[in-house]
């Protein structure tokens, strides 16, 4: 199944702590996808835990690393399709994701930038598919 919901808030920053960050969330409380990564080089104890790549983030601060597997954007429709593998991770019951983008074009936007610059970060092996992003 897919897991639906209309997205009316967007993030996409580069460098902001160290980090680069995009998302997509319902208004006040409701379910979020946040990518993040690291802008600096991994550390040795990062490549060996494996985090030295991406990490999604999803409400309650479940967190998985290099776990998308296919993200993309048509219009204002944002898929993202999860690794089963990380479901339980992200404490999610669906592997595809689809967030109605209801934001000004401008947001739409920035999210063809920052999170391909975030997806493609890290490990090689752990980059997903991207459709509809300026790489």
């Amino acid at each position: 199944m897919t897991h639906r919901f209309t997205a009316r808030a967007v993030a996409a920053e580069v460098d902001v702590d160290g980090e680069m960050q995009a998302g997509v969330a319902e208004e006040d409380e409701g379910f979020f996808l946040l990518f993040t990564s690291a802008t600096g080089e991994p550390s040795v104890q990062d490549i060996s835990l494996g985090l030295d790549t991406y990490c999604v983030t999803t409400p309650d601060q479940c967190t998985a690393y290099g776990c998308v597997r296919e993200v993309a954007l048509t219009g204002s429709l944002l898929t993202v399709s999860l690794d089963p593998g990380c479901l339980d991770d992200l404490e999610l019951e669906d592997a595809k994701i689809e967030a109605l983008l209801d934001v000004p074009a401008e947001s739409i936007d920035e999210m063809r930038e920052v999170p391909a610059k975030v997806l493609t970060s890290g490990r090689e092996e752990a980059r997903p598919r991207l459709t509809g992003f300026s790489v």
